[in-house]
């Protein structure tokens, strides 16, 4: 299997969509710093809330993803700083689609 770029994984990564909000992870700011370690894709996820209900439904979304690409997956964890909070409310608040 031809081995993929870092490049190609975040724009494959880029096509994952929120559930109720229009836009993708990575522009709300919930999937960043995105590497590649051999075959293993490293992601933190930076969620606005401690214990967001959907939180293991976004981590499996984008697991699935880098498994397609013949990868494996580990990820870390985070809450939104101050200003990546406000930042996403107001993406949601414009392009929320509800569930």
């Amino acid at each position: 299997m031809e081995m993929q770029t870092k490049e190609q994984i975040t724009a494959e990564l880029n096509k994952i969509f929120h559930p109720a909000i229009n836009l993708p992870l990575m522009e709300l700011g919930i999937l960043q710093d995105v590497d590649l370690w051999y075959d293993t894709v490293i992601v933190t996820f930076v969620f606005p809330f401690p214990n967001i209900p959907i939180a293991d439904k976004l981590i499996e979304s984008v697991k699935n993803v880098v498994e397609k690409m013949g990868l494996q997956m580990q990820y870390i964890v985070r809450v939104m700083k101050t200003e990546e909070k406000e930042a996403f409310l107001r993406m949601e608040k414009e392009a929320w689609k509800g569930l």
